[in-house]
């Protein structure tokens, strides 16, 4: 029985790759915070421990989960393989349209915002360079699900939408992001756990998925849609899928898993 450790099981998607990895049979371990990862074996460790939205008011809190923790856990060097949790907002600081692994990133220590960025960068980089080849990082894009503790953007809109036929979004139709669903951010996170990765490998959907494409399947399924944001966002960088597809995982489209859903309420 292969026995993997889940980092940050409390979590959104750390909770949701643990019961995967249960039900498939797997010895699933989920240490609590402040546990000793230094003294046993872990396995296959996939590591979902983080800070998103409170990064800037605890910025001492944030490096610890994305650099110090996983700093003494590789130099303990007890385990099989590493899978490190990152993000596609990286791509953010270069601003360019399509986002790949293997290019430089453009990160600013001056700039008091980007304690996110700069930390996960260093986590990026101590994964697969000071694991011995035997860790990866894994940037994901925008996540999302409708059911109990999911998180984000487009959860929001599916959560009003179980409450009622009218949504209201914060934002323009123009506004777009990079979906992918959580069940396959799972199979994602598993093949990388599985396979011999050494690398950084974009966890996405591949194509940016706009507003007013979302509210065109929320409205051919009877439901109202109306926007109150002013101002578009800056065009997003859509992240390059190939080092993901060459795992085996080829993420299906938020538009139809949208719209399968709806048709069940």
């Amino acid at each position: 029985m292969t026995l993997y450790t889940v980092i940050g099981a409390r979590g959104f998607i750390g909770s949701r790759l643990a019961a995967a990895l249960a039900a498939d049979g797997s010895d699933v371990r989920t240490p609590a915070r402040g546990a000793d990862l230094t003294t046993s074996d872990l396995g296959r460790v996939i590591y979902c421990a983080g800070l998103t939205g409170d990064y800037r008011t605890r910025p001492f809190d944030t490096v610890e989960a994305h650099v110090s923790l996983l700093s003494r856990l590789l130099e303990a060097g007890r385990y099989e393989r590493l899978v490190y949790l990152s993000s596609t907002r990286l791509y953010q600081t270069t601003r360019a349209a399509v986002g790949r692994e293997d290019e430089p990133l453009r990160l600013d220590p001056n700039d008091i915002e980007q304690v996110y960025e700069l930390s996960k960068a260093l986590g990026e980089n101590l994964a697969v360079n000071r694991s011995d080849g035997r860790g990866c990082a894994a940037r994901l894009a925008y996540v999302f699900d409708w059911r109990p503790g999911a998180e984000g953007f487009l959860a929001d809109w599916l959560a009003q939408a179980r409450a009622g036929k009218s949504i209201t979004v914060a934002s323009t139709p123009e506004d777009g992001r990079d979906f992918i669903h959580v069940d396959d951010v799972t199979r994602a996170l598993r093949a990388m756990a599985d396979q011999p990765v050494n690398a950084i490998v974009n966890v996405a959907a591949g194509r940016t998925t706009t507003n007013a494409e979302i509210a065109a399947v929320f409205e051919a399924a009877g439901w109202g849609v109306t926007f109150t944001g002013s101002r578009a966002a800056a065009a997003p960088t859509t992240a390059d899928i190939a080092s993901l597809r060459a795992l085996g995982v080829d993420p299906r489209s938020a538009l139809d898993l949208i719209g399968e859903y709806l048709a069940t309420l």
